[in-house]
Order: C-alpha cells, then structure tokens, then sequence
C-alpha cells in the first residue's frame, strides 16, 4: 500500500534524502514552509514507515573494501527450512549490502563488498559451508559508473 503524498512532502523527502544532517530550519526554508509544520510531516512520514531510518553513507573504497561483486546463485532446494537457513546466512554477513530473490534462470543475486579477490574467496567458502548450493557465479565490478540511495519522487 502506498502513501499519498503532497508537494511538500516530496520536497521534503528529496532534502532528506539529499542530506538527512540538514538542520530543520535549512530544510523548511528549502521547502518553502516553516520549522514546525515540516517537523509534523517528518514525524507522520516516519509513523507511516515512508522514512525507514536515518544513516550515514561510508566511502567503501576509503575503508579498503575495494572489491564489488555480485554474485548470482543458482539453487536446486526450494525447502522452507533450506530457505530459512540461507536467508538467516546471508542476512549474518557483513559483506552482503543487497540480496535479492529474483524472477528467471537465477534465483538470487548478491551485491558483496569485500577488500580484494582473497577476501570474496573467504566469504563463498563460508557461504558454501552453511548452506548447499547448486551454482555460484560472482562478477566483479570493474567500475561503477552509478550509485545512488535516492529514490525519484
């Protein structure tokens, strides 16, 4: 189900996902409207659960995690026990940023962040030693040319 949204509230949204350490003064003069009233609509986006939480954004590469992979497994178990278990490793591993069950040939695509070749190598042997999977394919990002956590509003 989603929210219904005004223009306000999509300026809002876009200044926080631009740079949630705005002060709320900056952000209401952005927005055309005062500290109060743009306080209020924060606080029902986030009773609405269309603000899911506030971070901040690390530079990978500037930690020596300059490895990106992703990786595609195939299964042959469709258990919900089999199930369970892989979710619960994947969601237990630091590296993996994404997992995505998908539609088609491969059923789950990984997005890892890892320092260097040797380091994915350690986190598939891991993974292979919790759970049973029939194909494991990693591509390794050569470049990557767009990242972004903004959604279009």
């Amino acid at each position: 189900m989603s929210v219904q949204l005004d223009a306000t509230d999509r300026k809002i949204l876009f200044e926080l996902q631009a740079d949630a350490s705005q002060s709320l003064d900056e952000i209401a003069r952005k927005v055309g409207a005062s500290k109060t009233p743009v306080w209020n609509r924060i606080k029902k986006l986030r009773e609405k659960g269309v603000i899911k939480q506030q971070t901040v954004l690390l530079d990978a590469e500037a930690l020596g995690l300059e490895a990106c992979f992703f990786v595609l497994i195939r299964t042959s178990e469709h258990e919900a026990d089999w199930q369970s278990k892989f979710l619960r490793t994947l969601k237990e591993r630091p590296e993996v940023l994404e997992a995505h069950r998908l539609a088609g040939d491969i059923d789950y695509i990984l997005k890892v962040r890892v320092k260097n070749a040797k380091a994915y190598d350690a986190f598939y042997q891991a993974l292979i030693s919790e759970v049973r999977i029939f194909n494991v394919t990693a591509l390794l990002s050569m470049e990557e040319i767009k990242s972004t956590t903004m959604l279009a509003l």
